[in-house]
């Protein structure tokens, strides 16, 4: 397929949607919404023409003001158009039978994702009513370095490509917490490689943790992972043996469905009979 730089070079681009993708692009980068005041200095266009571009995004339902804070966020419009696009990803339809369980197992919320380029994005959500409802959404874009759910396809990932991945976006920092240092990431993605899953230790977000194993084609590449997330409450060093066996028999069960066997590549077929450890290591930064 050719890329977008490729397509009718000569053939100028509409301004005016190249500024409503702007404004996207920026929501989707925020956790809590922007205000039309940030929105400006975020992606530095005319206070008018964002005001404008806003309204018309509202009136059809693609964005939401919230009007106790002024912050503009996605609406409902938005989600039901992302969820009908990945609708036609295979893997989804593949995977949702697998995930449902390990809801229920853990109480906890599951995610599936995939790699685009050097970042993830999630491709299916599954919740607990009852539990800690986390600010993710499908087709949400995250980091690798900083993930459970990244962290677990980049450990099996060549090491040529995972050089690639780190001049293109370097490691950047979310917090304290945060691996920053190439070479504390790779001795992270050898444990990952040894005990078959990735922890994030509010690596990504302070006060959450996620727990992450991948997924496996038939040529053995990790095309995907499954992931548990909770609170630092839900998710500690005295449970995370027991909620990190659900999340690889998962994966171990989507992988047999892609066509995966332990001789089909780089990969190693996880399951739940290895050994885990029984404490959160928080990672080095």
């Amino acid at each position: 397929m050719a890329k977008s730089s490729e397509l009718a070079p000569k053939t100028q681009s509409v301004p005016s949607l190249d500024r409503a993708l702007a404004i996207f692009e920026h929501l989707s980068a925020s956790k809590n919404g922007m205000t039309l005041q940030e929105l400006v200095q975020s992606t530095g266009l005319p206070r008018s023409s964002i005001h404008c571009l806003l309204l018309t995004l509202q009136r059809h339902g693609y964005v939401h003001r919230n009007g106790r804070t002024s912050r503009y966020m996605f609406g409902l419009k938005i989600f039901s158009l992302a969820n009908a696009a990945l609708s036609g990803v295979k893997l989804r339809e593949q995977a949702a039978p697998f995930l449902v369980p390990v809801v229920r197992k853990t109480g906890l919320t599951t995610h599936l994702a995939i790699r685009e380029q050097h970042e993830i994005v999630l491709i299916s959500k599954y919740e607990n009513p009852g539990t800690f409802r986390l600010a993710t959404w499908l087709g949400k874009r995250m980091e690798a370095h900083c993930t459970g759910l990244g962290k677990a396809m980049i450990a099996h990932m060549p090491e040529a490509e995972l050089e690639q991945m780190i001049r293109s976006r370097g490691l950047p920092r979310h917090n304290e917490s945060t691996i920053v240092s190439v070479t504390r990431l790779k001795a992270e993605l050898a444990r990952i490689r040894k005990q078959g899953f990735a922890l994030d230790d509010e690596e990504d977000e302070v006060g959450l943790r996620c727990i992450g194993a991948p997924v496996f084609d038939d040529t053995g590449r990790a095309v995907a992972a499954v992931s548990i997330a909770g609170t630092v409450l839900q998710i500690t060093p005295q449970n995370l043996k027991d909620l990190a066996a659900p999340v690889m028999e998962a994966a171990a069960s989507i992988s047999r469905v892609l066509g995966y066997t332990p001789d089909s590549g780089p990969g190693k077929l996880i399951n739940s009979e290895r050994s885990t450890p029984s404490t959160v290591t928080r990672a080095s930064v």
